[in-house]
């Protein structure tokens, strides 16, 4: 698994499978976010598949399908909600880069703008794109 810590209680990962979740689990993680749309995946790693690995873990689950170009404030506001003081948590989707912009989003008007694409680039993300999207967010909580 490639995990990139994007804050302390905040892990993201490319794709992830069933049999990884055990190990997870043991590391600490309370909380498995899947932002991979069903349709990207074959059934093996679906949410359905995957919301029985983590709930056979003993992780919370839960499945934010993130389609590349769809944020909505529903989408955001559901993953503030599934990551914020719920443990140590791990969200991914396809390469780790939607979960990481959500997480990104989540922060703006908390964290200074060039403070969360320093974080994102550090785990090798670059969200330049979505800089006015997070400064439009910024400016609607300030």
């Amino acid at each position: 698994m490639d995990l990139r810590q994007i804050s302390p209680n905040l892990a993201v990962s490319p794709q992830i499978l069933p049999e990884d979740v055990p190990a997870l689990a043991d590391a600490g993680f309370k909380v498995l976010v899947n932002n991979r749309p069903d349709e990207e995946v074959e059934a093996e790693i679906d949410h359905d598949a995957m919301a029985q690995a983590a709930q056979a873990a003993g992780m919370r689950y839960h499945y934010l399908p993130f389609h590349p170009g769809q944020i909505t404030p529903q989408l955001i506001a559901d993953f503030g909600t599934a990551t914020v003081g719920q443990g140590p948590v791990i969200a991914y989707c396809r390469s780790g880069n939607r979960s990481t912009v959500l997480w990104a989003l989540t922060q703006a008007g908390r964290m200074p703008e060039d403070e969360i694409l320093k974080t994102a680039d550090a785990a090798g993300y670059d969200l330049s794109g979505v800089r006015p999207l997070i400064a439009s967010l910024a400016s609607r909580k300030g």
